[in-house]
């Protein structure tokens, strides 16, 4: 018997099934059935010990894909090298991570960042939603650090569909058991309809530093390394929105289904911005856009001499109040880096630019903000609320400004047609 041909079909949905190595193993067949019955295309990952329970065949004669099974390839040095970076590949093409049954070894793995084989290489390269299904003996699960594992997972937003009562392989008796594959199945579809509520929204996002030039070889700029407004980019197109991004100079790949136009001035930011807005429904200004700039730049490198040098520098445009002056239906979020008195500034920012939100953080510090993957940030509304979110992966954060964004949306919708 062959395998059905790989579906291809760039609309549908793409699912990585992880499996991990427990006697429940055999569900993950009948959660694969149905997922792909709920037209999603769905990529196997499997760990060696699942291996054990059952056969890549199974997988791979629903799917009609092959099984990934192993970091490297022992065929040849070509493939070797070819499966080494394999799972960026797979992390970048699909929009959910699902792993059932997800075995106490396993959660231990991601809570922690061990990455050991495929799928845990994977889970770390994977930007997008992730759904875990655990299954284990009751003893195992209530164990204390099982349960703290939990709810490091949590913390992350993972999806956790929790085990059942019942009848385990063990012969014990009580939580531990695989939830039904049709509930799993209910609980990916669930999380990528909710991650998909940015359907027909344009979002237009500014991210990274400027560089104002001094000379031909010197420039002005700051320590912004794009990470926020990356992450706030990839986060809106995986939830559905068609997104263009005006980065500044980073050292960053450009997300997925996200229209990248690269700029370096405050000037050409400025350009882009306004030249892409007129479609745009959600406009976030993440960018950190220098506050001056050289009116004159000399055509010659300044040559440096014992005498002190001093330069006229004149303000750049501001960009976010220009956005607020000629605000009409889109949602206007500017972001507001600050030494010190956060909410008070913030709050200045929101009212003197004609803000809907403004995304503040206190930089300065070595482990959040600026170069780091971490933020902790704080959001004041034009509701009049002011928000602490909880330090996160800027990744994470991401999505909560989104989630806000929107109910902010709609809470402003009902007063202005409650007025």
């Amino acid at each position: 018997m062959s395998a059905k041909p790989e579906d291809t079909d760039p609309t549908k949905q793409r699912v990585v099934l992880g499996v991990s190595g427990g006697i429940a193993a055999y569900k993950a067949a009948e959660l694969c059935r149905a997922l792909i019955q709920r037209g999603f295309a769905v990529q196997v990952v499997m760990t060696a010990a699942a291996e054990q329970f059952v056969r890549p065949l199974t997988f791979a004669a629903l799917t009609g894909r092959k099984v990934i099974t192993g970091l490297f390839s022992s065929a040849s040095s070509e493939e070797t090298l070819s499966s080494a970076v394999e799972h960026i590949g797979v992390a970048q093409e699909n929009d959910l991570l699902v792993v059932a049954p997800a075995t106490a070894d396993l959660l231990a793995k991601f809570a922690h960042g061990l990455a050991d084989d495929f799928l845990s290489t994977l889970y770390l390269a994977f930007t997008g939603p992730v759904v875990l299904a655990p299954a284990m003996n009751t003893n195992m699960w209530m164990h204390t650090a099982t349960q703290a594992n939990l709810e490091v997972l949590r913390a992350r937003r993972h999806r956790i569909v929790e085990p059942e009562d019942g009848f385990l392989a063990c012969g014990m008796v009580g939580p531990g058991r695989l939830a039904d594959p049709e509930v799993i199945a209910d609980a990916v579809a669930a999380e990528l309809n909710r991650r998909r509520d940015l359907e027909g929204e344009v979002v237009l996002v500014t991210a990274g530093p400027t560089q104002e030039p001094l000379d031909p070889v010197r420039f002005l700029s700051n320590r912004s390394s794009g990470k926020m407004g990356y992450a706030l980019a990839a986060a809106a197109a995986e939830r559905g929105a068609r997104v263009v991004l005006v980065s500044g100079p980073v050292q960053l790949p450009a997300p997925r289904n996200v229209k990248v136009v690269p700029v370096r001035t405050a000037n050409e930011m400025r350009t882009q911005v306004f030249e892409h807005l007129d479609a745009a429904t959600i406009v976030i200004k993440a960018a950190a856009v220098a506050d001056f700039h050289l009116a004159h730049v000399p055509q010659q490198k300044i040559k440096k001499t014992a005498a002190r040098l001093s330069l006229e520098l004149d303000p750049t445009p501001d960009i976010l109040a220009e956005l607020g002056g000629r605000k009409r239906d889109f949602l206007l979020i500017g972001f507001a880096a600050e030494t010190e008195n956060l909410e008070r500034e913030a709050r200045r920012k929101l009212e003197t630019k004609n803000c809907d939100m403004i995304v503040g953080n206190l930089v300065g510090g070595d482990d959040v903000g600026f170069e780091s993957d971490q933020n902790e940030v704080a959001l004041a509304l034009r509701t009049g609320e002011f928000l602490k979110l909880p330090r996160a992966s800027k990744r994470e954060l991401a999505d909560e400004i989104l989630d806000h964004a929107l109910n902010l949306r709609q809470e402003l919708t009902s007063k202005a047609h409650g007025s």
